[in-house]
């Protein structure tokens, strides 16, 4: 959809407080653009919009909207928010935020980033290397970029690096030239209904590979190795650990601060490349695996080997992805997004092979009540690599709560499952009595989930 914007719009934001709103209202008022918007709250996105002199409104009301000429909504907004409702009364043009972001984005070449875990730190990483390739590329993300402490930007170049959202079909909408798909997972099935629609989703978004484009899918991933016969473009190139793989994983080393590995390119110029040495200040297999499907973009755009190299040695991470917070009595706090099993267990296996010798607490914050009920048994096989975890009431996110749903069974099918020791706690204050307890030496604390986790996290620093 081309969507006309003249200069003397006024484009009101509803929800821009959202990861995805805030970075294209930042792209859009760098363009030129009068760019306003509302939210429930005030984050720390809409400090970075602020900073850029974007109007902001806390609450949704019908006078937010008075002089604006075009409405862009989250797909978080209900039909009955009232700024929507008083914008269609008014007959004013309402877009969805990825109508509006492909119309912005369609004069770019694209290389979008997608999947059900992992997106995050592949666009920043593919994002990184453009940068360091001083192809200055346009950058919106689905996390803070710790390099530019931010999560857009609008860059001189040609690329944009885009994280495509799945969880509503918006990711179909985009205009693509490369892609990257890192794995498909039980998730966001309140929105698909049932598995067989999302792998459908799937499907239709590797199938929208241009002739002239490639995309990039990772052979480890189960669900993707089960959908690739199905899938019509033959311009896809795969990456992983699996020795099929156009783009291999080997060798792979594990310390403290960081993880290497060398990399087979197989048909490289029509013979086998070796890359060696391939160092990544992250940790974790799968960060592995996410640096090795930016390697194999940036490869296919012509970026050279030592180039790249240099970039990922110098990739300095992005915001809740194992961000230290704070150190006290050599134990040390982080906090991570991890909110699904899958990312959980790659999280906590990642950080178990690092600290063998080190007690490993998470703080686990579950989000969503359908999202546990769908996943009850995953979530409970979870944390086999954690010593203790403390499990906190379900943060809703807006859904009500479950009459059946039992924190204390939950727990302990964790127990369970997971052979590990839990405890339960009421909220934050309990979490702060708790841990002026219990805290003794030398343990790792990881806080993990998507929603007031990190800032319990963060408030810890002060109370111990």
């Amino acid at each position: 959809m081309r969507i006309s914007l003249g200069q003397n719009e006024i484009i009101h934001l509803v929800g821009i407080g959202g990861i995805g709103m805030s970075g294209l209202a930042q792209i859009m008022k760098i363009m030129g653009f009068n760019v306003q918007g509302s939210d429930i709250n005030a984050n720390k996105n809409v400090e970075n919009c602020k900073k850029l002199g974007i109007k902001f409104y806390i609450g949704h009301k019908k006078k937010n909207i008075k002089k604006a000429t075009i409405i862009v909504k989250s797909t978080a907004i209900k039909k009955n928010n009232q700024e929507i409702k008083e914008a269609k009364k008014r007959k004013l043009p309402i877009y969805e935020r990825v109508e509006m972001l492909s119309n912005i984005v369609s004069l770019k070449k694209n290389i979008i980033v997608t999947g059900s875990h992992g997106k995050t730190t592949t666009t920043s990483l593919v994002a990184k290397i453009l940068s360091e390739s001083k192809l200055d590329p346009t950058i919106i993300n689905g996390g803070v970029i710790n390099s530019i402490n931010n999560n857009a930007r609008l860059g001189k170049g040609e690329w944009a690096v885009l994280e495509a959202d799945e969880s509503d079909g918006s990711f179909l909408k985009l205009p693509i030239n490369y892609s990257i798909v890192t794995n498909i997972d039980n998730e966001h099935l309140d929105y698909y209904k049932n598995y067989k629609n999302l792998e459908k989703s799937f499907i239709k978004f590797i199938n929208r590979t241009p002739p002239i484009g490639k995309c990039i899918i990772c052979l480890d991933d189960k669900n993707i190795k089960k959908i690739k016969s199905k899938v019509k473009t033959k311009n896809t190139l795969t990456y992983g650990y699996d020795k099929n793989s156009d783009y291999q994983i080997i060798n792979s080393r594990f310390s403290s601060k960081n993880c290497k590995f060398d990399l087979i390119i197989k048909n490289f110029s029509g013979k086998k490349k070796l890359i060696k040495n391939i160092c990544l200040n992250l940790i974790g297999k799968y960060n592995i695996l996410n640096s090795t499907a930016a390697i194999c973009v940036c490869i296919n755009l012509g970026i050279k080997t030592n180039v790249i190299k240099k970039a990922l040695n110098k990739f300095s991470g992005v915001q809740r992805r194992m961000t230290k917070i704070f150190e006290k009595n050599n134990n040390e706090f982080y906090d991570d997004y991890a909110h699904h099993p899958t990312e959980i267990f790659s999280v906590l296996e990642g950080v178990k092979k690092i600290s063998t010798r080190r007690k490993i607490t998470t703080i686990f914050q579950p989000h969503r009540f359908s999202r546990v009920r769908l996943l009850y048994q995953e979530f409970a096989k979870a944390f086999k690599n954690s010593s203790r975890v403390i499990l906190c009431p379900v943060y809703a996110a807006g859904e009500k709560r479950k009459k059946n749903f039992s924190l204390v069974k939950f727990g302990k099918i964790i127990s369970e499952k997971s052979k590990v020791q839990v405890v339960i706690i009421d909220g934050e204050d309990d979490l702060k009595k708790y841990f002026k307890k219990n805290l003794i030496k030398n343990e790792i604390v990881i806080g993990m989930g998507a929603g007031s986790i990190s800032t319990w996290i963060r408030n810890l620093i002060k109370f111990l």
